[in-house]
């Protein structure tokens, strides 16, 4: 007896006979006669390219575009350049296989393109196999991002209060926002990838401002080159948004909970552009969690209601996302006892005197835990990534990271 079918080989075997297929529920969204032509101009490539548009849910079938893109490969055994949609919204994403045609920055330069906000499915398609022909994708992702980044300086330009020239200097808070804000997005351009954290606190699940818990679901079994690109995302989409979110910041503690949150982003930006491993891009989340939850906060407190309850995460392994117990845990062969918070199967290790799922660093050809790293070289060990200390932004700022 022959057993059903998997999703993916069904996949597989539309894409055998044509180069695009479109889920039955979203067939109106890109008409047979664009499909004729589109698949005929894909074809015409130096590389395959397959389209594979279907609902995208967390808990479906399929969760997100990576896992999408990577089963269909496997199950089609074919090289090339695989389109989906992306998992935080309509726009497209590419992943390639076997190559580089630039097809990831194609579609990124086509999500960045404001022109683009109002183009059909099949514009996008076109304008994305234009720019993987035109070998200029990386060029265009590049302008589009430097567009988005002169808009946001522009958009602060024009917010920023004159100075009144009796108070004998203008506010503090706006001062800082302006410079902080523009350093921090040096080099990166913005889109808006956002979607809602789930979270026990009702305030928390409340906020759409916070880091979505489903990065670390992600994350954690991410390849470090993957996780590079899910981090760089990450820093973008806090900096557009950022960007985008009006908070009053007259207030004395709603100002200084801004300005962390740009620290934070900054903070982060400087960690990205600077990581040598797994441990580093770890903390770019570490940071931008601690920046998304000072401007949840920073609204809360403006509209006169409590801050938002900061969720740690876990210390054995950040991208194991929340750490919801606090446990008392001795490192082996010291005598100090530290108290964190841990994710709960780090935790049920802890108290079983089993050894967690630690994150490891490379240290002298070496894996070891990250806080057995020499503190005076790892801002990480020393900081426990902010359980310990809690001046993890201002270290990175003032260039703890990557001393050497």
């Amino acid at each position: 007896m022959s057993s059903e079918p998997s999703p993916g080989d069904r996949l597989a075997a539309a894409l055998r006979r044509s180069p695009i297929y479109v889920d039955p529920s979203l067939a109106s969204a890109l008409p047979e006669a664009d499909r004729a032509r589109l698949s005929a101009k894909f074809r015409g490539f130096p590389v395959p390219v397959f389209v594979v548009l279907v609902p995208l849910v967390k808990g479906g079938t399929w969760s997100d575009d990576d896992q999408l893109a990577t089963v269909v490969h496997a199950k089609l055994g074919r090289d090339g350049v695989y389109i989906t949609f992306s998992d935080i919204g309509d726009d497209l994403r590419a992943k390639e296989f076997g190559g580089d045609h630039q097809a990831r920055y194609a579609a990124w330069a086509v999500a960045f393109d404001r022109s683009m906000d109002d183009a059909s499915l099949a514009a996008r398609l076109d304008r994305i196999a234009d720019l993987m022909l035109s070998g200029n994708a990386k060029k265009e992702y590049d302008r589009q991002s430097a567009l988005i980044q002169k808009r946001a300086q522009e958009r602060r330009s024009e917010s920023e209060p004159e100075e009144d020239p009796s108070s004998g200097g203008s506010s503090a808070v706006p001062l800082t926002l302006g410079a902080a804000g523009v350093a921090a997005a040096a080099g990166l351009g913005g889109l808006l990838l956002w979607r809602r954290r789930r979270m026990a606190s009702a305030h928390r699940a409340g906020s759409a401002l916070l880091l979505p818990r489903t990065v670390f679901s992600t994350a954690k079994r991410a390849s470090e080159d993957q996780l590079r690109e899910q981090t760089s995302r990450e820093v973008i989409a806090f900096g557009e948004l950022l960007d985008t979110t009006d908070v009053p910041v007259s207030g004395e503690r709603a100002g200084d909970l801004m300005t962390r949150a740009l620290d934070a982003y900054q903070a982060a930006s400087k960690t990205l552009d600077r990581a040598r491993g797994v441990p580093d891009l770890a903390g770019v989340l570490v940071l931008l969690d601690q920046g998304h939850d000072a401007l949840a906060s920073a609204r809360a407190v403006a509209a006169g209601e409590p801050e938002i309850p900061p969720s740690p995460l876990c210390f054995f392994n950040p991208l194991h996302g929340d750490a919801a117990t606090r446990i008392e845990w001795r490192p082996i062969g010291s005598r100090r006892r530290l108290r964190v918070h841990a994710c709960r199967d780090c935790a049920r290790a802890a108290r079983a005197k089993e050894t967690p799922d630690i994150l490891m660093d490379r240290r002298d050809g070496r894996d070891v835990p990250y806080f057995e790293a020499d503190p005076s070289e790892s801002v990480w060990a020393e900081t426990g990534y902010g359980h310990l200390r809690d001046d993890l932004i201002h270290r990175v700022l003032r260039g703890d990271l990557n001393p050497k």
